[in-house]
């Protein structure tokens, strides 16, 4: 029989900075989005301040004051590090694991020689503790689904541990789990649910499959069949290929020149290209879009996109450039403060095999080398080391703002701490 562990960090961007300032300990701590625009992360104590996922920082900056909220800019470098070292340490417990999200993975547990699970997760919950700093909550369950809950209700538990291992603690746990709390039940679905009466997922696991499917499509039918404990998705240890890629930002300050568009938009072109590199992919569309911010209310409002059709599949970041500026070109209107444009890519193969323009009189093989050199002067000395003019010298204005970030402690050697 199937059994599948979710292991999570919690709150797992405050726990990270906790680790390396221990004064935050007990503290309200939240971690801000992009530009310091709202609340991605919070500690318990900040939650019980009513702050919510999501919520604007501007709104709460006076309460952030009053209540000692410590507010911390988002330091992706080190929760990325943080996330590898948490699933270096899964690895000694299981071979088979599935990196589902930075703070999340999927454990098959199901050909461990264990008897006591519970016990498992416990020394697992432990390990990781005591080497990284990083508090977990362990749910164990025979299908994808129900491990999601069982996680969800260890939360409140003072182990962090729950096994939903038997029938009769799944139907416990379920009679009174609120249908907004399971995973894949989104707003529309759960507003379909609660339309019927629905309002515990012991409901919804009492539909029948063909029911299910009519009010849900097959992810409902699917998910039915995971509540009973029927394993529907079994474990990705290697990640699927991606269907899409985009790099979007929100500027630092508003964008009002049209230069100042073109390069950012030429920053995101190049890290496009980075991306689907490194993921040995390609694009031959790619579709540019700019807007200004429902916040201004007294601006002028204008949200645009535009999709450009390359010659051929490539990940050449001049062929991206090319492109990104053409639409850049065709786009940009003045009068307007722009607060965020990105660029988007849908549909990605793989290079080798694709079709190449018979007459386009570029030197692939050149080009490639090109770009071979140019990721591989940034890998060794940082990203953006070397870079495609077009993304101008003086990037301040449109640069994304991380005002109250920390050190990256584990990857710049700049920024290691110090022992005094």
């Amino acid at each position: 029989m199937t059994a599948f562990a979710l292991v999570d960090g919690n709150s797992f961007y405050c726990s990270c900075e906790r680790v390396f300032d221990p004064k935050l300990e007990k503290r309200p701590v939240i971690v801000l989005s992009n530009n310091d625009g709202c609340a991605v992360a919070r500690t318990n104590e900040a939650k019980a301040l009513g702050i919510r996922m999501g919520h604007p920082y501007f709104q709460i900056k006076d309460l952030c004051r009053r209540e000692g909220v410590v507010a911390l800019s988002s330091n992706y470098a080190l929760y990325g590090d943080m996330s590898r070292r948490l699933n270096q340490i899964y690895d000694r417990f299981s071979p088979d694991v599935e990196i589902y999200s930075i703070d999340e993975s999927f454990i098959d547990v199901s050909r461990l020689e264990v008897k006591d699970r519970t016990a498992w997760a416990k020394d697992l919950r432990s390990t990781v503790k005591q080497w990284s700093g990083i508090p977990t909550c362990v749910g164990i369950g025979p299908t994808k689904t129900l491990a999601k809950l069982a996680n969800k209700a260890a939360k409140k538990l003072p182990e962090g541990v729950l096994d939903l291992s038997e029938p009769t603690e799944r139907a416990r746990l379920m009679a009174d789990f609120p249908i907004g709390d399971v995973w894949g039940i989104g707003p529309a679905n759960q507003a379909k649910l609660a339309a019927m009466g629905i309002q515990f997922a012991g409901q919804v696991r009492d539909l029948e499959p063909r029911q299910a499917r009519q009010l849900m499509t097959v992810v409902g039918e699917r998910l039915v069949h995971e509540l009973n404990g029927r394993s529907c998705m079994p474990l990705e240890t290697v990640a699927p290929v991606r269907q899409g890629c985009a790099v979007t930002r929100s500027f630092g300050q508003r964008v009002t020149r049209k230069q100042e568009m073109e390069q950012a938009v030429a920053g995101y072109a190049t890290r496009l290209g980075e991306k689907l590199r490194r993921h040995g992919l390609a694009t031959d569309q790619v579709t540019v879009f700019m807007h200004t911010s429902r916040f201004d209310d007294d601006e002028p409002q204008r949200s645009v996109s535009m999709s450009v059709q390359l010659p051929e599949a490539t990940n050449d970041t001049m062929a991206l450039l090319k492109a990104s500026r053409s639409a850049v070109d065709q786009l940009w209107k003045s009068g307007y403060r722009y607060a965020k444009a990105g660029i988007i890519t849908q549909d990605l193969v793989t290079p080798t095999g694709t079709q190449k323009a018979l007459f386009d009189g570029l030197d692939h093989d050149r080009a490639t080398k090109v770009m071979q050199a140019l990721d591989a002067a940034n890998k060794r000395w940082g990203r953006a080391t070397v870079f495609p003019a077009a993304m101008g010298i003086r990037r301040e204005t449109f640069s994304t703002k991380f005002e109250m970030r920390t050190p990256r402690y584990t990857t710049r050697w700049d920024e290691l701490p110090e022992c005094r």
